[in-house]
């Protein structure tokens, strides 16, 4: 489990070396609700490319070794105690963009602001979250976690999740 201060102690640690992250995925929404919300098994950082091995030498420090996926611009990392990093990376593509997994994404995806445990961090909006958990086959903690931004938020909520 990734906990609390597992973040804390992670973006501690990308700030004191000058690496920019955005927070997605569970933590993401716990970060836009301002408290943790239920258990996670990782965290999503989004890490520019030219970061990469700076973020990588700090997390292989912690005890961190990668995982072997197929996926371009993701980089999983795990440690001995079962905590997982999904390292997503890209590259600012000029005149408001990003460029992730060869496409191309507005830069204001990344706009939304939130805090864990009391530390200010970057992240997905709660509209672009919404529009995240719809790329992939709907669990248990993609209901919790979209119809929990819908209702804080005042955002629809998606059809696919309407039936949940």
């Amino acid at each position: 489990m990734m906990s609390e201060n597992d973040v804390i102690d992670l973006l501690k640690k990308t700030g004191q070396l000058g690496i920019d992250v955005w927070i997605t995925g569970g933590w993401g929404v716990d970060a836009l609700i301002g408290r943790q919300t239920r258990p996670h098994n990782d965290i999503d950082f989004f890490v520019q490319k030219k970061d990469t091995a700076v973020f990588t030498k700090m997390i292989r420090s912690n005890g961190y070794c990668e995982t072997n996926i197929e996926e371009i611009d993701i980089m999983v990392w795990c440690d001995t105690y079962d905590r997982i990093i999904d390292l997503h990376l890209f590259e600012f593509a000029g005149e408001g963009t990003l460029r992730f997994q060869n496409k191309i994404y507005p830069a204001d995806i990344f706009n939304g602001k939130g805090t864990i445990g009391g530390i200010t961090v970057r992240c997905m909006p709660a509209e672009a979250q919404v529009q995240y958990h719809q790329d992939y086959e709907i669990r248990e903690k993609d209901i919790q976690d979209v119809l929990l931004l819908c209702n804080t938020f005042g955002l629809p909520i998606p059809k696919e999740y309407e039936k949940q």
